[in-house]
């Protein structure tokens, strides 16, 4: 039985080569960039070069998330020491309404306050999960449930981790001994700084500035990257504190340790955290270099007044205020993507909106950096914010204006609750408007990957529940696969896989119902493959539903 349906499948192989070659040459080469395809007039043999013009609402690349935060249980868990199923349930929640917005990102907060979601043998467990700093656990591994959920539903996983930051005024506060027992900076109080000091707001940080502390800081976050089968590592804006009226970060006694050869503290500072940056992406890519390395930093680097490479805006600038000189990572490839926090509107004069896109944009143009950009939905419908934020379509109007900077490869919105709320119905518009198709996460070429052979469909019947497609891949193994569907008996060519208009869907199984098609209605379906870096293999061969 074993030969016998080995050579079926060899059969069905070389039938569906045959079939390609003769039936749908044009899409062979449907990966290849939407000016690269051919007339979409012309006859699916007819091999002529012109220029598809995808559907600018229908991308078929976008990164699309939400930020799911756990500091302080702002997003998951809603509340700290609720029961596993609770918490469980909750975050299916929020990955069926990233779903519902076909999102194909989520990015979760596991390491808040240097602690950990996972079984840590560096860290404590988190509070903001067990409800105690004491580091017991919870009996389970919510890490492992997080990644093995989001991939069911072939979301990308991007292991959100905040560097420095060891507690909350909600919790330790700037008190050593109110951290766990087994906290490392209880065997090392001299690794942790107080800041603001003596004020309210108060709390307790890594100090940047001791190379151990730096390694440590990597070391704890690689035993995740090791464990788990994470697609991301994610920094955001907090390595140095933003500054306190009044006070410096009291490093001054580090500074003189440490600072020899830096004509200022600032210098010294920024070497700090570039190299945090520098050396965490060196050891990421030594083992495992196809996970991504992304920061969200503050949206504003430096304003043009005070460096002319700068942008044209006169608010608080993530070089001086974090030490964070994100532009020179950009520049440097020392990141695979950059996610700044992009939270003012349209037309504010201190950070417009409208100038800082196209800003960030110029600063990846010829890298191999991934632009997306950080929204600021938790400002939707508040009354403390200006008249624009009480406008439903305000956050509409900044994905479109990002239509004009090809750079801008997606958008993440902050955070999950505010996106639930649906505040003045604008995330309910701006779904619509933008992410009414699903969408493939884009592509990082440069990152390893192999060619990959296209599926080979080898049953499409209708069921009680729609169209049921089956297929299986000869010679490769994909991660996962896109499902697109046409109108009556179709060749497309190139042209029709250039947008996601007929995209149906993505999964990682090797079958798809599509509960969409309508009863004695004929499509045409076709199967892609796709790695973990989202390449994308040619389409199948057609595979028609003819009643």
């Amino acid at each position: 039985m074993r030969a016998r349906s080995a050579r079926v499948r060899a059969g069905l192989v070389a039938a569906a080569i045959l079939a390609a070659g003769l039936a749908c040459p044009a899409a062979s080469a449907s990966a290849a960039p939407a000016t690269e395809t051919t007339n979409p007039t012309a006859p699916a043999t007819d091999t002529t070069k012109t220029t598809c013009t995808p559907n600018p609402d229908m991308p078929k690349r976008q990164f699309r998330a939400m930020w799911i935060a756990s500091v302080v249980n702002i997003d998951w868990p809603s509340a700290p020491a609720l029961a596993a199923d609770k918490i469980k349930a909750e975050y299916l929640d929020w990955l069926d309404l990233a779903q519902r917005l076909n999102h194909n990102a989520v990015i979760v907060q596991i390491r808040p306050t240097a602690d950990a979601f996972w079984p840590s043998p560096y860290e404590p467990w988190s509070e903001w999960l067990t409800g105690a700093r004491d580091g017991v656990s919870p009996g389970w591994d919510p890490l492992a449930f997080l990644v093995e959920e989001a991939h069911k539903r072939n979301l990308e996983f991007h292991a959100w981790f905040n560097p420095y930051r060891i507690s909350m005024p909600q919790g330790a506060g700037p008190d050593v001994n109110k951290l766990a027992p087994n906290h490392p900076v209880r065997q090392h109080p001299d690794w942790a700084v107080a800041y603001p000091v003596n004020a309210a707001g108060s709390r307790l940080y890594y100090n940047p500035g001791i190379p151990e502390v730096r390694q440590f800081v990597q070391t704890a976050i690689m035993d995740a990257v090791r464990r788990y089968d994470i697609d991301g590592v994610h920094f955001d804006d907090y390595f140095y504190p933003y500054p306190a009226a009044g006070q410096d970060f009291p490093d001054a006694a580090t500074f003189t340790q440490y600072g020899a050869g830096f004509a200022s503290k600032a210098d010294w500072r920024r070497n700090n955290i570039d190299l945090l940056v520098q050396e965490f992406g060196q050891k990421l890519k030594a083992v495992k270099p196809w996970v991504k390395f992304g920061i969200s930093p503050f949206g504003i680097w430096r304003n043009k007044a005070a460096d002319p490479l700068g942008s044209e805006t006169s608010g608080t600038q993530s070089y001086e205020a974090n030490f964070a000189d994100t532009r020179k990572w950009v520049k440097e490839e020392w990141i695979d993507y950059i996610l700044p926090q992009i939270y003012w509107h349209m037309g504010l004069a201190v950070a417009d909106y409208a100038k800082l896109v196209p800003w960030w944009s110029d600063v990846v143009a010829g890298t191999r950096v991934q632009l997306y950009i950080g929204q600021a939905d938790y400002k939707i419908g508040d009354p403390a914010q200006p008249a624009a934020w009480q406008d439903p379509a305000e956050m509409s109007r900044h994905l479109t204006f990002n239509r004009d900077y090809p750079q801008v490869a997606g958008n993440v919105h902050f955070s999950a609750v505010q996106v639930r709320a649906d505040k003045l119905g604008a995330t309910t518009r701006y779904a619509a408007d933008h992410y009414s198709k699903p969408a493939l996460v884009p592509a990082m070429e440069h990152k390893p990957h192999k060619p990959l052979m296209f599926p080979i469909v080898t049953d499409a019947s209708r069921t009680a529940d729609g169209v049921r497609l089956r297929w299986f891949t000869p010679l490769s193994k994909p991660t996962s696969y896109a499902v697109y569907r046409f109108d009556g008996i179709t060749l497309p060519g190139r042209c029709g896989f250039a947008d996601a208009a007929h995209l149906l869907g993505t999964t990682r199984d090797t079958s798809f119902t599509d509960a969409s098609a309508e009863p004695g209605q004929r499509y045409t379906y076709y199967v892609t493959a796709l790695d973990r870096q989202w390449n994308e293999s040619p389409p199948s061969p057609p595979r028609p539903i003819l009643r």
